[in-house]
């Protein structure tokens, strides 16, 4: 799409890694069950990690994720 081109009609999502699903709103959610929750924000911030409690709204839960695997060179004592 050209740079001075206009957006066509049509909902945005954008991808946060490690993040929620933004998605411009307002926006209808489909659950497993059948069952639909809505937000009628202009912005809306879905849960992509499956713990937020207010699921399928992002809460940042995400962000309190421990990381597996070996620490850094900053959290290493130094050698003697």
């Amino acid at each position: 799409m050209a740079p001075n081109a206009e957006r066509p009609e049509g909902t945005r999502v954008r991808v946060v890694p490690g993040g929620p699903v933004l998605v411009e709103g307002p926006v209808e959610v489909v659950m497993d069950d059948g069952s639909t929750v809505t937000s009628d924000r202009f912005l809306v911030a879905l849960c992509a990690c499956r713990r937020s409690r207010a699921f399928p709204f992002c809460d940042t839960s995400h962000r309190r994720r421990v990381r597996a695997g070996p620490p850094d060179d900053r959290e290493r004592p130094a050698a003697d």
